[in-house]
Formats: structure tokens, sequence, C-alpha cells
């Protein structure tokens, strides 16, 4: 089984993406993923994992963000007992626990500059040291790191440690935005309302084209976990239905072109591929050249005349060198 075709999509970027993540998978690299909240830096830190040496080993995630400071350092590497009020046992420390296998630590940003030391050492050295100890235990652990922060600018700010990031850094993976490959939008739907409704028992609704259209044009701040929300609900609210863009939610309404053309009104006329064939590459590149001559290279008018998003033409636009 191919753990990263639950991944779905096939834009440009994440296809990229995910040939670097295979690589990466049969080493034993420390991976740093980096991504806005909600691309999927969970997901495919676990495709990673499951596609890599040690996928019948312990896999264990942690939200760093999730753990108060003053329990961090004892989650992380153990205790002994005594070490501090209420320390009654000896307790194992995350790393133990993961000792053979991968630790995925999320939101790593979050984590206190005492903390990013005692990690450093581990990286550099294999090496934990449990809060109350003095001499240090070896574990061996795969780490996948993840942050939806810029950690160059928390470098700047004296919030993390450089040395950390560069170790973390060895094979850096960035998920792009949800509104950077607006060509996922509809595979991503398909997928989420087939999954809500056997997980609901209830009949999947349909995305109209228009509907589609709008989904591809909104911003997504929360990427692909928002878009999976709206599919839940609409497909417990509008469950066998088509689902139009009054329907949507009110923060679509702007994104809602009423003079846009409609495909499903069906006053555009089918294209017949002519018995000679065609250069679809120069077809392509031709039709942004005559969108952007109408426009007078405006693009957000050209991407309406297209039919696709403004990103998505961009993309065309330097995948066929054309002038800006």
């Amino acid at each position: 089984m191919d753990h990263f075709n639950s991944i779905i999509g096939k834009s440009p970027a994440l296809d990229s993406l995910i040939r670097s993540a295979r690589m990466v998978a049969c080493t034993d690299v420390t991976v740093f993923i980096k991504g806005e909240t909600g691309t999927g830096k969970e997901v495919l830190a676990s495709a990673i994992q499951k596609e890599s040496a040690r996928a019948n080993k312990p896999f264990i995630k942690l939200n760093c963000a999730a753990l108060p400071e003053s329990l961090v350092e004892s989650e992380l590497f153990g205790h002994k007992k005594g070490a501090f009020t209420g320390a009654n046992i000896n307790k194992q420390g995350i790393f133990q626990a993961a000792d053979g296998g991968t630790l995925f630590l999320d939101e790593i940003n979050s984590l206190p500059l005492s903390i990013q030391a005692k990690l450093l050492r581990f990286l550099e050295l294999g090496e934990c040291l449990a809060v109350g100890e003095t001499k240090p235990y070896r574990v061996d652990v795969r780490i996948i790191a993840a942050s939806n922060q810029d950690l160059v600018k928390q470098i700047d700010a004296g919030q993390f440690r450089q040395d950390l990031y560069f170790r973390l850094n060895v094979v850096p993976l960035e998920l792009p935005p949800l509104s950077k490959r607006t060509e996922d939008i509809e595979p991503l739907i398909t997928h989420f309302v087939r999954h809500f409704a056997q997980a609901h028992s209830l009949e999947a609704p349909k995305f109209s084209k228009k509907s589609i259209r709008v989904l591809t044009r909104y911003r997504w701040p929360g990427n692909i976990r928002e878009l999976r929300n709206l599919c839940e609900r609409l497909s417990i609210l509008l469950a066998g239905k088509v689902i139009e863009p009054d329907n949507l939610p009110h923060e679509f309404a702007e994104y809602i072109d009423e003079k846009a053309p409609s495909a499903d009104a069906g006053d555009i006329p089918n294209f017949k591929l002519p018995d000679f064939g065609i250069q679809l590459d120069s077809l392509e590149a031709d039709l942004i050249n005559q969108a952007l001559t109408r426009t007078n290279g405006n693009r957000s008018k050209s991407a309406r005349l297209l039919g696709i998003t403004r990103d998505t033409l961009l993309y065309r636009i330097q995948k066929h060198g054309l002038a800006a």
C-alpha cells in the first residue's frame, strides 16, 4: 500500500513535495515540515513514517503547544522519583516510549528555549537526560518536526535557537496553502463528501460547477481543515442535494461573480477536436495570450475569462514562459 495516496491532489506544487517526501521516507534523516495551519502536516508526517523502515515501530505524535511549560521537560525526557513536588515515581518520557520509532513534534516553535537545548543535545549525541538524573540515557528515535511559524523570524526575535533550527532543517518540506493548489479543491471535495456520506450513512451531496468556481476563488485561511469542515457540514445539512453558491456560508458571498459565464447554462459551445489533432500546450498558451490582450494584462480578469483562478493563471504563465 502506498501511504502517500492518502494525500489528495495532483497540483504541480503537491506533486513536487510528494516526490521529495518519498525519497526522504526511505532514509532516517531528520525532517522539518513547514506549512500554514490546516495544510496537512500531520498527514504528511504519518505517510513518511508508514513508508519508512520504522513503520512497525512506535509512532508518537506530540503537539508541543498543548503541553504546559512546567511539564514539557518531564513529558519529553521523563523524571526521577523525588525530582520535584509530586514526582512520586520514576516516570518514562516520550523519548523512551518512542525508542526505535519516530517522534512527530508538531508546533515545535512552542518549545521553551531550555527544552530546545536538550532537544539539540539529543539530535547531536542521541542522549536524553531525565529530570533529577545525572546520567543521560540513549535512545534511537527519528525526529519529524513541524511548524506553522517562520522560525527564521523567531530566531531573530530570540525565541528559537539557530543551532537547533539548522539541525532540524536537514530536509525541509513545505506544504503549500490550499489557495496555491486550487486544482486540488475539487478532488478534495469529492473525497470528503464520500467519506462523510459513508460515516453518517447519508447520500452524498453534489457541488454544482458554479459552486466549485466560487470555492476555487476563496482564499481558504483554514486550508484543508476548513474545506473538510465545510464538506462535513454540507454533507449533513444538504445530504443528497445539489449545492449551489447560495447554499454556501456567508464568507463565500464576495466570491460569487453573478456576471461570470456559466458552464451550467449550456451557452458555451462544445469544442470539437480536429481529426489532425492539436498541440495542447500551444493552444493553452495562445488562449492565455488572448485573454491577457483582451483585458490589457489584467490577470484577475484574464483568469475569469479562462475559468481558472488567478494563482493557476500565474502558474501557467510561468509554465509557458509568457510575458507577464
